[in-house]
């Protein structure tokens, strides 16, 4: 979690504070960035103009586009699906529109949101940056 005091409150556990200890997660992403996120997809799945969403974090094979249209293709109902597929250590973002979502997220649309996501990210916020892209796409979807 995030630096500062913290306290930790398992139940059912009777142990002093200090001898408590966070679970452990594996991932860039602490349980206060994963709740943000959770509520971010849950806001763009409710707000996003009847489109499914959807993030994927970690190492994309070459070539990256066909790595990300891969995953796409695996979605529950991919042509109205939109995934964003960020590789931190390969420095790669994409985002994958399905049939019907392009047409709710033109490329121009998309290449905005990950202009925006991309300054986050320099920024060290890859949390932060994924957020504003769901929730950038999913304001473009709504509108449309």
């Amino acid at each position: 979690m995030a630096s500062g005091n913290q306290v930790a409150i398992v139940e059912g556990v009777d142990e002093s504070p200090e001898k408590v200890r966070e679970p452990m997660l594996e991932g860039p992403f602490d349980v206060r960035e994963l709740l943000h996120l959770d509520e971010a997809l849950a806001a763009a799945e409710r707000d996003g103009g009847g489109l499914h969403y959807s993030v994927y974090v970690g190492p994309l094979h070459d070539p990256v586009r066909g790595a990300a249209e891969a995953l796409h293709d695996k979605l529950a109902d991919p042509d109205r699906s939109v995934l964003i597929a960020v590789s931190p250590e390969q420095r790669q973002l994409e985002i994958v529109t399905g049939k019907v979502a392009q047409e709710k997220i033109p490329d121009r649309s998309a290449a905005l949101v990950v202009f925006s996501m991309e300054a986050a990210f320099g920024a060290g916020q890859l949390s932060g940056g994924i957020i504003t892209g769901l929730r950038m796409l999913a304001e473009t979807a709504a509108g449309s």
